[in-house]
């Protein structure tokens, strides 16, 4: 019997979970399916209820459909509490799991790019910019991973909305602030549009940062980020955002299919592929 997964999300088309999932069925030679659905706001709920019976055995949510996901998911992981969005549905008999598998797969990019024990190497002090879904999650994985983490957005409100998960090891700090930290910074993140297509570069001076630090960029159109090449330039290590977006992936697949697959440079080299053909 085939097993059936999705993404659902609107718009849709612009989806790579498909390439993703898609590869990993064949190379494992699984009887089972993954598709795009396009479902418009005022039709998710309806398509949420739907889901036990449907014959799929979950799926992914993307935009905007996360935060009415975490709210109709019948249980949640702690992660997806702590969160606040789901991006993973697991349908048990006639219930719904909500997961979110943004953090580990954030933290797993960075332990794929940087080696086992980078804290260690780089630091335990983190600085996230923006505090948008992404970076929520970002910085739940972060405090997993035992760093201490700053959040600086333009909006301050929202970096203390995002602080207040965990005041013992997250602080908001004023974006004008930035420059000021990037000595005792171990790992920058940006999870902010700025240096994605259409968008302009963050405007940031690397400089201050000691040469162990690692950079890491969410965006991945285009790959290589001005802040990603200012971040090679200077010799400090840099991620990709790729990566996230590919290890987010796993636990969901395996869930859905009963395996847990790896991401491989031949799956990487595939999404790229696809990326500079569109």
């Amino acid at each position: 019997m085939t097993t059936k997964a999705f993404v659902v999300g609107h718009p849709i088309a612009h989806s790579r979970s498909p390439l993703i999932h898609g590869h990993w069925l064949a190379a494992h030679g699984l009887d089972g399916s993954y598709e795009r659905i396009d479902v418009a706001p005022e039709e998710f709920e309806a398509f949420f209820h739907g889901l036990p019976g449907s014959g799929f055995a979950g799926g992914n949510v993307t935009i905007p459909h996360k935060e009415t996901a975490f709210r109709l998911a019948h249980t949640l992981t702690a992660r997806a509490r702590t969160i606040g969005a789901v991006n993973t549905l697991i349908v048990e008999g006639d219930r719904v799991l909500g997961d979110n598998t943004d953090a580990p797969g954030f933290i797993a990019h960075l332990d794929q790019s940087l080696g086992e024990g980078w804290p260690e190497r780089t630091g335990r002090h983190a600085l996230v910019l923006g505090a948008g879904g992404a970076a929520r999650a970002i910085v739940v994985g972060l405090v997993e991973r035992g760093l201490s983490v700053r959040v600086a957005n333009r909006s301050p409100e929202r970096a203390r909305t995002l602080a207040a998960l965990d005041p013992d090891h997250v602080a908001a700090l004023p974006w004008e602030a930035v420059p000021e930290v990037l000595t005792e910074t171990g790992l920058l993140v940006n999870t902010t549009s700025l240096g994605m297509a259409g968008h302009p570069p963050l405007d940031l001076d690397l400089t201050p940062l000691p040469d162990r630090a690692a950079v890491a960029d969410i965006v991945y159109v285009p790959l290589e980020t001005p802040l990603l090449a200012a971040a090679r330039a200077r010799g400090l290590a840099a991620v990709d955002g790729l990566g996230m977006l590919l290890h987010q992936a796993v636990p969901g697949f395996s869930a859905w299919f009963g395996l847990r697959p790896a991401v491989t440079p031949e799956l990487r080299d595939k999404i790229v592929a696809d990326l500079l053909r569109t």
